[in-house]
């Protein structure tokens, strides 16, 4: 039997779902409700690949080694230390009678599942990649199961661009959800929604920037860790204002935050890749607020016992990376909000 969510391809332990396995069975062949996927190139995601790049001292050749020794551990891309991985594009390469996806043999896809719980083999030995970028020319195989989502990949923009939004394609949907709601409830004189983003500059947060504001959002201030970051935020026109804090030290942040909008966010969307950063969004939430963590190195311990410890009354909500029609919004913002697509040309360029 070939379970619609992978059961099947668990080695150990067993009775846990493939993301949370430690090792998942990556045969090639195929069950009848799976598809296999010639992997052109992985998409690790920030937290893994940062924390990977600073634990070898910025040595590619380490990284890739480390890497190809997770996948063929592993039967996955499953950072140990982050939990996450990150997701790919290839082509499809056979799809069983009775996969449910609609994928056909030869249309070129990128997962919209974690590489945490894709059955992954990598056959070239990452020959092409450097190590020192979150993009990962390579060449394998991947296994999809009847629960997992997976996008054609649009004709009109490049397949790396590609890559890069839908690798974040939860963020902007989750946002725009969480910001309209608030804007649809807010009562007539309580003046606009304010929406702060944590890393407003990366791909996660430029584009969260742009959902709040096409969601309504009245004032958005997009958080941000150097002056380069600002002066390309500021460029891009994706935000009201723009600050430079360090989102680790909570009273600079909620400082910042609150100085630029006047009052504390209604909604503040975390999107940094780096861990402490759950007190600083809390503190600049305004009580009744909602605090979306979307980055892999959040302490959720950290985020709920803080918020109780300075009783703030704040939503806070856990980004899982699907919302309903996650991928068209993100490639349609990207599209139609040249600010969010030279932030994220740029960052192609510079990796």
């Amino acid at each position: 039997m070939t379970s619609p969510v992978g059961l099947h391809r668990v080695v150990e332990p067993a009775g846990v779902l493939p993301q949370a396995a430690w090792r998942l069975d990556a045969r090639s062949e195929i069950g009848p409700n799976e598809v296999r996927i010639s992997v052109e190139r992985l998409n690790l995601d920030a937290a893994s690949f940062r924390q990977l790049r600073d634990k070898h001292g910025g040595d590619g050749d380490a990284v890739r080694a480390e890497v190809l020794d997770i996948i063929a551990t592993r039967g996955k891309m499953q950072n140990p230390v982050t939990g996450s991985g990150g997701m790919l594009i290839g082509t499809v390469a056979e799809a069983g009678r009775r996969s449910p996806l609609g994928l056909k043999a030869g249309e070129r896809v990128a997962t919209l599942v974690s590489l945490t719980l894709t059955p992954l083999v990598i056959t070239d030995g990452l020959a092409r990649w450097d190590g020192l970028s979150e993009q990962v020319p390579c060449e394998g195989w991947a296994i999809l199961f009847a629960r997992s989502i997976a996008a054609v990949l649009p004709e009109d923009l490049d397949p790396q661009l590609s890559l890069a939004v839908l690798d974040v394609c939860g963020a902007p949907a989750l946002t725009e959800r969480v910001v309209r709601r608030y804007v649809a409830e807010r009562p007539a004189g309580f003046g606009p929604v304010a929406v702060a983003v944590v890393g407003g500059a990366g791909k996660s947060g430029s584009l969260s920037l742009a959902a709040a504001r096409r969601a309504g959002a009245g004032r958005t201030v997009g958080v941000v860790p150097v002056a380069a970051e600002r002066d390309a935020l500021v460029a891009a026109g994706l935000a009201d204002e723009v600050v430079v804090a360090d989102a680790r030290d909570p009273v600079g942040l909620s400082v910042a935050v609150t100085s630029a909008l006047g009052v504390p966010a209604d909604v503040t969307v975390v999107c940094v890749d780096v861990p402490g950063c759950e007190h600083g969004a809390v503190l600049a939430t305004a009580d009744g607020g909602t605090v979306v963590f979307f980055s892999m190195a959040t302490s959720f311990a950290a985020a709920a016992l803080g918020a109780e410890g300075l009783a703030a009354d704040v939503t806070m909500l856990v980004g899982n990376g699907y919302v309903p029609g996650h991928a068209e919004l993100a490639l349609e913002l990207l599209r139609d909000v040249p600010g969010v697509r030279g932030l994220f040309e740029a960052r192609l360029a510079a990796d």
